[in-house]
């Protein structure tokens, strides 16, 4: 009888506690970010007034996209709880449930689309080359001349699809993360880095060496607008959250987004 007494009361105690962990988890807003592809987001060990701790770490993430989290957890009445997420670990994490939203400069192709539901966009961004300030494509005008040109980008993103527009080029294999295409690209393993303009322009800021070559519409690479944009992306059954993201994504204007880029490009720390 005692021991009857004392499950029940077990029992109720492990409901009660499920019931406190699902009520504390509908109160959070749990975003995925790879917090390593400045400025849109990179780890910092300083804890600022732009800055979020990330979930079970001592460090914190910085950049575009969390101001954007930050943002949309208040319009939504949530606590931002921030988890650090390789860029390929991304899409599963939120398939699988470990986090609700991913915000990480994705942008919403009609592949990705297939496997989760994106929000409009938050940042348009152009696509640009990074070059060696000594190199023979610093004085580049088109794509053209970056024929037999070493060419790379990040693994799994659109502009390691975009590099095969230039002719006779020589397609490298992507690497993992910013940091990695930088170092492959001051050594002289590659000629040039194909990345987005905010993140090329991070990347010559902290890098004297390098800098970014742009073209214009006629002469640079053909991008799709859902490709140029970056969005949220949640589960494909979400569409009450991907609504209620639109809503708060409304109220902010072009002036905002863009003065939240270049704060983020003048916070970002030399060497990221």
């Amino acid at each position: 009888m005692v021991k009857k007494g004392l499950l029940a009361l077990m029992f109720l105690f492990v409901f009660v506690l499920a019931s406190c962990t699902y009520h504390e988890e509908e109160n959070t807003l749990v975003v995925g970010v790879e917090c390593a592809y400045a400025p849109f987001d990179w780890t910092s060990s300083v804890s600022t007034d732009y800055t979020v701790q990330i979930s079970g770490s001592n460090l914190y993430c910085d950049g575009y996209d969390i101001q954007v989290a930050s943002f949309l957890a208040e319009e939504l009445g949530k606590e931002l709880v921030v988890k650090k997420i390789e860029w390929t670990g991304l899409i599963p994490a939120l398939q699988s449930g470990v986090i609700d939203v991913i915000i990480s400069a994705m942008s919403p192709t009609e592949e990705r689309k297939e496997s989760v539901l994106f929000s409009d966009p938050y940042y348009q961004v152009d696509t640009v080359l990074v070059v060696r300030k000594d190199s023979v494509y610093i004085n580049a005008t088109s794509l053209d001349d970056f024929s037999g040109a070493k060419v790379i980008a990040q693994q799994d993103t659109i502009q390691d699809a975009l590099i095969d527009q230039i002719s006779n080029v020589i397609h490298q294999h992507p690497l993992s993360t910013a940091s990695e295409l930088v170092v492959s690209l001051e050594s002289g393993v590659n000629d040039a880095i194909v990345t987005e303009f905010p993140v090329a322009n991070a990347i010559v800021a902290s890098n004297p060496s390098l800098a970014v070559v742009r073209f214009t519409d006629e002469s640079g690479f053909l991008v799709d607008e859902s490709q140029s944009a970056v969005s949220v992306a949640v589960r494909l059954n979400e569409v009450e959250l991907v609504t209620q993201i639109n809503i708060a994504l409304s109220k902010l204007d072009d002036k905002t987004r863009d003065d939240w880029m270049i704060g983020a490009v003048e916070r970002q720390p030399i060497g990221e």
